[in-house]
């Protein structure tokens, strides 16, 4: 068989570790190719091998293009050869326009460094009408939400028509219906002939889109499946070497009785246009309880944490223990006993020129400082006691973040928030991006802090975690509560018919 893009007896190594050992992998011409694992499986490393990241000559093994062997030196070589990624965390450039982040580096006219504007949109526009994303070649990215940023991400790697399109979680920030519009263009650029590899931690995804699955394990491609063998056991399996009984862990405890957070007539005023992104929300959680937070992208699900967390002005009361605070930063907040877990963690979280230890003490020295100066010793055992707790794969206390996965970057944070022990915690998609043994480790640690008695806000774009997990949810939809259920009560069906069948508001007019 001839495959667009493979590999043979691939093999990466850090300080004598294997990340990646004998990998056989090949991609058929016009197909989705799922490439699945746990963090740390060697997902990262491979798409790293195959975008010229690690150059030849840094690994074992060939790369083979339409059967002939490449060896690219950088990322530039393999975009050129027609290889194109499209990472998870969103990288735009804000003070741009959507034309100039599409064609960023390749903005003059035939090399030109003089740029035509007119000419310019005028190919954006195109682009995006062929690929049928509803966005405005001229719109200024910073006002884009998070969602629209991702297809400006997708669009731009397509702009250069490459032979093979990586996308790497390419759904973590989307929710349901931007979801099924992606599907919808890459549906059609497989019938165009584009090959891809479609990285992913969601089960349904490979399930629904991909054609074939090659599923890593410690470094190794320990199964390759067609898709009529699919079966999310079969994948589950491989992913982890055994089989997994039950994924969202059966709570055997009550909640409390007592009130712990109170919202009475929230609203958040919207950061870019005249309105409310959040409107007029009340709602209550009590001691230990579990409260979820459903809806699409946009429905304002974000600036409810963030106003709890004092990020974003609001209008109404917010009160912890009966007692109404004054939020004007996350300082307040933090000292009022509220903690947030941001959904951004590369952007807003990890400190990528720090440690692991200090990553965990970031924001939390003064339990560990004496006359102004960190206790190192005392950073060092806070550390390894919660990479010990939270299960944290790193080689030491002192190992650079950014060269962990994903999951274990997602526990460093809640390392962090934990440390100040709060009374209410905002989890802001606590397991985007994050495999499935880890995200059964996040459920059992949520879990663990409500039995503490710690009220958890948890927002999720994921609808049956929030029905698996969660003591209650309630669904926004524009910025508004449209429906609230208990344990048992809900289903992936009534919080799409919620958030589907709201009426949005009209916005009122001062002449």
């Amino acid at each position: 068989m001839t495959y667009v893009l493979q590999t043979e007896r691939l093999g990466k190594r850090f300080a004598g570790v294997p990340a990646l050992s004998d990998v056989d992998f090949g991609l058929t011409a016009g197909t989705i190719h799922a490439l699945v694992g746990h963090n740390g499986a060697g997902k990262s490393t491979l798409v790293k091998v195959l975008t010229g990241v690690w150059p030849a000559g840094s690994y074992d093994g060939a790369i083979k293009l339409d059967g002939a062997e490449v060896r690219f030196g950088s990322p530039a070589q393999a975009r050129a050869a027609g290889i194109a990624y499209v990472p998870q965390e969103i990288q735009v450039v804000e003070q741009l326009s959507v034309a100039e982040n599409l064609f960023v580096g390749q903005t003059g006219r035939d090399g030109s460094p003089l740029v035509s504007f007119r000419e310019l949109h005028r190919r954006a526009a195109a682009l995006l009408q062929r690929l049928e994303i509803p966005l405005d070649a001229r719109q200024p990215v910073a006002a884009l939400s998070a969602t629209q940023r991702q297809l400006v991400m997708i669009a731009r790697a397509l702009a250069g028509e490459p032979r093979v399109l990586i996308l790497d979680e390419p759904t973590a920030s989307l929710a349901g219906n931007e979801t099924a519009r992606l599907f919808g263009v890459l549906n059609r650029l497989r019938d165009a002939g584009t090959t891809m590899i479609f990285i992913t931690h969601r089960i349904p995804e490979v399930m629904s889109m991909c054609d074939r699955a090659t599923v890593l394990r410690d470094g190794r491609a320990v199964a390759e499946l067609e898709r009529d063998a699919f079966s999310e056991q079969a994948i589950v399996a491989a992913m982890v070497g055994r089989r997994l009984d039950r994924l969202y862990p059966q709570r055997e405890s009550a909640h409390g009785t007592e009130e712990t957070l109170r919202l009475d007539h929230v609203s958040v005023p919207h950061p870019t246009r005249p309105g409310d992104v959040v409107r007029d929300v009340s709602l209550t959680a009590r001691r230990g309880e579990i409260v979820g937070i459903a809806g699409v992208v946009g429905a304002g699900r974000t600036e409810l944490l963030s106003a709890v967390y004092g990020r974003l002005s609001h209008r109404g009361t917010i009160s912890v223990d009966g007692r109404p605070l004054r939020l004007r930063s996350p300082a307040d907040a933090r000292r009022a006993g509220i903690a947030m877990l941001s959904e951004d963690r590369k952007g807003s979280g990890l400190l990528f020129n720090f440690g692991l230890q200090q990553n965990v003490t970031i924001g939390n020295l003064g339990g560990i400082a004496k006359m102004g100066f960190v206790d190192r010793r005392a950073e060092a055992r806070v550390a390894r006691e919660f990479i010990g707790s939270l299960s944290i794969r790193a080689p030491s206390a002192t190992a650079d973040v950014a060269h962990l996965s994903g999951g274990n970057q997602q526990k460093i944070l809640l390392a962090r928030v934990l440390m100040n022990a709060p009374k209410v915690m905002l989890l802001d998609e606590p397991t985007k991006g994050v495999d499935v043994e880890t995200r059964q480790e996040i459920y059992r640690l949520i879990l663990e802090l409500a039995d503490r008695g710690v009220t958890l806000l948890v927002v999720s774009s994921e609808i049956a975690e929030l029905v698996g997990l969660c003591d209650r949810c309630v669904v926004l939809a524009d910025g508004a509560i449209v429906d609230e259920f208990a344990r048992g009560e809900g289903s992936e069906a009534r919080v799409i018919e919620a958030t589907t069948t709201a009426v949005p508001p009209v916005e009122e007019v001062v002449a």
